[in-house]
């Protein structure tokens, strides 16, 4: 069977004894230019998998920093076409794997067919949708177009997932499983849950899959905590604050410093 770009990039991981460094950015913010200097730098600095989040009006999975990021986005009327084309630029400008992550609104309003087949075209290895359920795949047949297009569909599990969704999710997952470390949205934090290595413990009972941790990871002691019980650290929210907490012009510079930081405790 022929591996997917994921599973290359998880097995490079793997040899190389590490943990995988997945970053995050909201297409169109600050600005589509931006975006794409902003991804390629990510994955000069030591990015394994970036995330490139289609804007949205209700990113209900989003704290205050990427919830504004998605509305200054809007704004500059970015559109999912935008997306699409600035995906298939980095795709063939970068050797990491890049992945879409929406919310299904997005996804129904283009067409789920056009949508994986677009995305898969333009290169993307993978897709995040939180908000769509399992139990809705037999009306929206997502996870089958998504796999007709040779698309990895990255499932979200959390702390309260059941020992039901859990096993429901390790029948659907490909890649790995994103994991939000605690409930509530995303943004960076002090502190990681005091229950993360218990919850991690948990999941592996019933997913063999790799394992990112997402939601409040933002510092290197934060990578260090999680390393030997999770895969890969996902950053999200402070990337963007990384970016807009700069000197006017040295956003990227400053994220990339953030990264080779982090990086250099994988």
């Amino acid at each position: 069977m022929i591996m997917t770009a994921i599973e290359e990039q998880l097995q490079k991981i793997k040899a190389q004894n590490r943990l995988g460094l997945m970053t995050h950015i909201v297409v169109g913010y600050p600005n589509l230019e931006e975006s794409r200097r902003l991804v390629l730098a990510m994955a000069e600095a030591g990015a394994d998998f970036i995330e490139l989040q289609i804007p949205f009006s209700d990113p209900v999975a989003d704290g205050p920093t990427l919830m504004r990021a998605n509305q200054e986005s809007l704004k500059q009327g970015t559109t999912v076409a935008q997306a699409m084309q600035l995906m298939g630029e980095l795709a063939a400008a970068t050797p990491i794997p890049l992945l879409f992550m929406t919310y299904f609104n997005i996804v129904f309003r283009y067409g789920v067919e056009r949508f994986c087949q677009d995305a898969q075209q333009a290169g993307c290895a993978g897709l995040i949708v939180p908000d769509i359920p399992i139990e809705e795949e037999h009306r929206e047949h997502f996870i089958l177009r998504a796999k007709q297009s040779r698309l990895s569909v990255i499932r979200v599990i959390s702390p309260a997932s059941t020992e039901r969704r859990l096993r429901l999710n390790a029948q659907h997952a490909e890649g790995f499983v994103y994991f939000v470390s605690r409930k509530g949205v995303t943004g960076a934090q002090a502190n990681l849950d005091a229950e993360l290595a218990q919850n991690l413990q948990k999941i592996r009972q019933y997913i063999s899959l790799p394992i990112a941790v997402g939601f409040g990871i933002s510092q290197p002691e934060h990578i260090v905590a999680i390393k030997g019980t999770a895969d890969i650290a996902v950053i999200g929210s402070a990337i963007a604050q990384t970016y807009s907490g700069a000197e006017k012009g040295q956003g990227i510079a400053a994220v990339c410093r953030f990264i080779e930081s982090l990086a250099a405790v994988l």
